[in-house]
């Protein structure tokens, strides 16, 4: 009763009430209108929008993660050379290689040429794989990188590595950097939307640290939407709950939050949680209709796919991204393929069956995005990534159908979209596909270039942790100017 009583002084009573609730809900309107200071405004809702190093290029992104690790040498970097080398030992390539694997040493085969066959697509001549006769459509849109390389042959770490830039959890993922960085352009959605494979084939390895938040605001994590049953835990209010009650609820829930923040501002945390509870009021109109394909034209679902066998399910999940960017959501991130081996890219039993597999269930829904977002006039500031979390060895991993085992010293990847040029390729590998030989590119320098084409200055962009400020790109990255138009 006496701490009560003490918080009932003539002056803190006048200053509640000439600065407290009132002000908060003009700040509100301000904020709203745009008229409010931006450190202002990123303080009552750190997911407001905030203004770049820089002008930017591309306003937001969706990375179509490919699982497992993609081979290059199948899919976009074309090696003749494995023609010459067919048959004979990496090792007598490469004398640098160790005759194993890491995972089945006892099943390094020889160097093996692409079952599939590549022929040269669109104005720039690039040749391209069987396997993405859509997706070969686009290589005019498209910069590619052949001589990118990470830390980790094992899918976690190289996971993390890709998605936080550390290979280890416990770090923010790069959604959760850039929504930290820009805000969002929708108050009613997530900054940062995340999609995994609804087949039943499980979560990528390292599942929610792949994009959580760690050491930044909650608010900045990103939102999975579940591949069955309700996308959102908690989308639907209770029905014994009106929306009046509700609303009525949670104005007396931030009232109180706010009251307690204004003597502990410094507590980033607890700003962000008050900011989710409004959020998650606002996503129950707002995120329903967002993933409602129904709405779209039968010409626009025909065009993604939705209705084929092979590749329905992940035409979804691209339209839904477009429909989600096109509503202001800053990063979305689609995962091609769940947990390992068959069940995604990670090709270690009959490399053509399954990239013919998992090439068939994205080709037609990637190349229709790509396609969607530039008749709409959303693909120039749009940047579209396509990249697994590393590439594979050229030699065959043997067995009955040959497959192909890790390797983190080479893979391929491309962007399109969002300020990149078209039709050009950065780097390369050596003769066979085993290493980045020419303008090596490590993730570092990839999430550096993603934040450049975004209008910021990977070294500028810190949070203050245990004394430390670090950054998405530790203490390396550089921007590949040569691809960026």
């Amino acid at each position: 009763m006496h701490e009560f009583q003490s918080l009932q002084t003539r002056r803190q009573w006048l200053a509640r009430c000439g600065g407290g609730a009132g002000l908060l809900g003009l700040a509100t309107l301000l904020q709203d209108e745009g008229l409010l200071a931006a450190d202002a405004g990123a303080s009552l809702n750190p997911l407001a929008p905030k203004q770049s190093h820089f002008p930017a290029k591309a306003k937001r992104v969706i990375w179509i993660f490919v699982n497992g690790g993609p081979s290059q040498v199948d899919t976009w970097d074309y090696k003749p050379g494995l023609d010459k080398w067919e048959g004979k030992s990496l090792k007598e390539f490469d004398g640098t290689f160790e005759n194993t694997t890491g995972f089945f040493q006892h099943q390094v085969g020889k160097l093996m040429p692409s079952p599939f066959k590549f022929t040269p697509r669109g104005e720039c001549g690039k040749m391209v794989s069987e396997i993405f006769p859509k997706l070969g459509e686009h290589v005019d849109k498209m910069a590619f990188i052949h001589s990118g390389f990470t830390e980790s042959n094992n899918h976690s770490p190289a996971l993390f590595m890709m998605n936080t830039g550390m290979p280890r959890m416990g770090f923010p993922g790069v959604g959760s950097w850039v929504t930290y960085g820009l805000g969002s352009e929708n108050l009613d959605l997530p900054g940062f939307v995340v999609m995994s494979d609804p087949l039943n084939r499980g979560l990528p390895k390292g599942s929610a640290a792949n994009w959580g938040a760690a050491f930044l605001p909650g608010v900045y994590q990103g939102t999975h939407l579940r591949p069955s049953g309700p996308p959102i835990d908690n989308l639907s209010r209770p029905a014994a709950l009106t929306d009046v009650g509700q609303r009525a609820q949670l104005d007396l829930l931030k009232q109180l939050n706010q009251q307690h923040y204004a003597g502990h501002q410094a507590e980033s945390e607890l700003a962000a949680r008050i900011e989710s509870f409004e959020l998650a009021y606002r996503m129950q109109s707002a995120a329903p209709e967002a993933i409602d394909i129904s709405q779209e034209p039968e010409s626009i679902t025909k065009l993604y796919g939705v209705d084929e066998k092979n590749c329905g399910h992940f035409a979804k999940q691209c339209l839904v991204a477009r429909r989600m960017i096109e509503r202001g959501v800053r990063f979305v991130q689609i995962y091609s393929g769940g947990m390992e081996n068959q069940r995604s890219w990670d090709g270690h039993i009959d490399i053509k069956g399954n990239h013919s597999q998992f090439a068939g269930e994205t080709d037609q829904p990637v190349a229709a995005l790509l396609t969607d977002l530039a008749q709409r006039g959303l693909l120039d500031e749009t940047l579209v990534i396509w990249c697994g979390e590393f590439g594979r060895l050229p030699i065959a991993q043997t067995g009955e159908k040959p497959g192909r085992d890790h390797n983190p010293h080479c893979f391929s990847a491309w962007m399109a979209g969002g300020g990149v040029k078209g039709g050009v390729t950065y780097g390369e590998s050596d003769e066979v596909g085993y290493k980045a030989l020419v303008d090596k590119v490590h993730v570092n320098d990839l999430h550096a270039t993603i934040l450049h084409l975004l209008g910021i200055d990977h070294e500028k962009l810190t949070y203050k942790y245990n004394g430390r400020r670090f950054r998405l790109t530790d203490v390396a990255g550089e921007v590949l100017h040569p691809i960026v138009a």
